[in-house]
C-alpha cells in the first residue's frame, strides 16, 4: 500500500511493531475469537472519550475529522450542540494513525493507508499488519507478503492492526457508549471549539 506531515527523509530504522508496546501476533486469525468488539455500528463514543481511548489530543481528533482523514462513521458534528460518535472500527483506525505518526510516517502516506483500511470490515482489520520504511506504507495479510517485502532489503517496522484493536478493547469498557439516535445530554469540548469557530466567522462577517 503506497502512502507521505512534512515529507522529509525517513528517520532511523525503528524497532518492529512501533512504540506502543505489545501489538499482538501477526496474522492471528483468533485475535478476538468469536466475540469481535464493535460489531454494533450504531453504538459509538463521543470525541472526548475517543481521545482518551486512543491516546490523542482533541485538536488532533478535530483536525483529522475536518480534513476527512478519519471521519466518525456513526454521527458527524452537524452544528452547535451536536456530537461526533466514533465506532469501534473508527477508534481502531485512529489508533493506527497515532501509531504511524509516532513512528514518523507523514500524514499524506497515512491518508492513503486509511483509505485502504476503510474498505475492510472489523474482522478483516484484525488480520492486517501495516509495514512502513518511513516513506511508503504497505498492507500485508499473510507471511508470504511479509517475506516478499523484507527481501527488498530496506529497514521496515510493522504495526499489527489486531494488536491495536486488542489494546483499545481493553480500555473501551471504562467509557460510556451512546446510540446514534440518543439525545445530546451535555456540551462536549469538541463542540466548544466548533462554537468558537462559528462565533469568529459571524464576527468577521
Amino acid at each position: 500500500m503506497s502512502g507521505g506531515q512534512d515529507g522529509g527523509p525517513p528517520g532511523p530504522e525503528l524497532d518492529p511493531l512501533g512504540p506502543e508496546g505489545e501489538q499482538g501476533s501477526l496474522f492471528d486469525d483468533q485475535v478476538f475469537g468469536d466475540a469481535v468488539p464493535g460489531m454494533d455500528e450504531v453504538v459509538g463514543y463521543r470525541g472526548p472519550a475517543a481521545c482518551q481511548i486512543v491516546g490523542i489530543t482533541y485538536r488532533q481528533l478535530d483536525y483529522w475529522a475536518r480534513t476527512k482523514l478519519v471521519v466518525p462513521s456513526i454521527r458527524t458534528a452537524t452544528g452547535s450542540g451536536s456530537q461526533r460518535l466514533y465506532s469501534f472500527k473508527d477508534l481502531a483506525v485512529l489508533k493506527v494513525v497515532k501509531n504511524l505518526l509516532d513512528t514518523g510516517v507523514s500524514l499524506n502516506n497515512i491518508r492513503v493507508a486509511v483509505e485502504q483500511l476503510r474498505r475492510h470490515g472489523v474482522r478483516d482489520l484484525a488480520r492486517i499488519t501495516l509495514f512502513s520504511d518511513g516513506v511508503t506504507v504497505y498492507e500485508c495479510t499473510s507471511p508470504e507478503e511479509v517475506v516478499d517485502l523484507l527481501q527488498g532489503g530496506q529497514g521496515v517496522f510493522g504495526i499489527a492492526v489486531g494488536g491495536a484493536m486488542r489494546e483499545i478493547s481493553g480500555t473501551i469498557s471504562r467509557f460510556p457508549a451512546e446510540r446514534a439516535d440518543a439525545a445530546v445530554v451535555d456540551h462536549a469540548p469538541e463542540d466548544e471549539l466548533a462554537s468558537r469557530r462559528a462565533r469568529g466567522a459571524r464576527s468577521a462577517g
